[in-house]
């Protein structure tokens, strides 16, 4: 059966999301349509230039994931390199490996500009922080005058996983605008965006969705401005969806556990590793026991009411 899959962004937890896959494809499920955020959106778009779960799982297990942490000279300057970083880089981090290293996978299948896959298959939340607005590429390309040959994939996705005050924002230059648009994670407006392919009912559309405890059982570590904006981040991306999620929802998402690991816990274990795809796996079964598409439909015959949130 076809599927269109909605992958919530969680960084590195997002391991979680590549059990999940492996489980429904092994009881035969196919990718119609994908989208995501952050961590999500990488998901989304390998499994959307043709990589398998099995494939993910390899890349996963191999990747070393403090690669995504790239230095700037400013880190080496003690005591006050970190402050120094998101006072005039507004970030701690650059986020340049991110892009190379997904360019490098999506070229191995033939794929890099939105343009080289089926019309629609793709689509990547984003956070235009100089308008106030969510974007969904490709879609919302012409309105910056911009086509699906200006931005490649991995740079849309990149962009999706800017994680505020941790990574450094995106400056894009483009014909219809006189300033620098700052695109930042995508999380800051819709994390887990449920409502893109509500369009119809001829397959299913499963969300994933990776349930922590970092709202619940983190309090702010220290009183430093990073602590401060940190804390404000893990909320906005982590509470802004769960106000929406109606019965409807629930009923077709995917629920994967991850304890107590964080987005950015980049320093993951093997075990940790081991543990985040197994629990992705487990929930898929487990959701799988009970879904019933035919039963879905009846009970909710009409199309969710579910509507996007354009501006802060």
């Amino acid at each position: 059966m076809k599927l269109d899959g909605i992958f919530e962004g969680g960084g590195v937890r997002g391991i979680g999301h590549v059990g999940a896959i492996c489980a429904l494809e092994e009881t035969g499920y196919e990718w119609a349509r994908l989208a995501g955020t952050s961590a999500g959106a990488i998901v989304a778009a390998l499994l959307a230039s043709g990589y398998t779960g099995k494939e993910l799982k390899v890349i996963m297990e191999s990747l070393d994931y403090k690669k995504f942490i790239t230095k700037t000279w400013l880190h080496y300057l003690p005591l006050i390199g970190l402050a120094l970083n998101v006072l005039f880089k507004n970030g701690l981090y650059k986020n340049d490996f991110e892009e190379e290293w997904l360019d490098s996978l999506l070229s191995r299948k033939g794929i890099r500009f939105f343009d080289d896959l089926e019309e629609g298959k793709l689509k990547i939340i984003i956070s235009d922080i100089s308008n106030g607005k969510m974007v969904v590429l490709p879609d919302d390309l012409p309105e910056y005058g911009l086509t699906t040959k200006n931005i490649t994939i991995a740079q849309a996705v990149r962009m999706s996983g800017t994680i505020p005050f941790f990574f450094q924002p995106i400056k894009l230059k483009t014909p219809n605008f006189n300033y620098p648009i700052l695109l930042v994670d995508g999380g800051i407006l819709s994390n887990f965006p449920i409502w893109i392919f509500d369009d119809h009912q001829d397959w299913p559309t499963f969300g994933f969705r990776l349930i922590d405890d970092e709202i619940i059982g983190k309090p702010l570590e220290g009183h430093n401005p990073i602590s401060f904006y940190k804390s404000i981040f893990i909320t906005m991306r982590q509470a802004h969806d769960l106000r929406h999620l109606t019965a409807e929802v629930n009923e077709r998402t995917i629920k994967i556990p991850t304890g107590d690991i964080s987005s950015t816990d980049f320093y993951l274990t093997k075990k940790e590793k081991e543990a985040l795809f197994t629990n992705g796996y487990q929930a898929a079964k487990k959701f799988l026991t009970t879904w019933d598409f035919e039963k879905f439909k009846h009970v909710y015959p009409s199309e969710p009411i579910c509507n996007k949130a354009n501006s802060f």
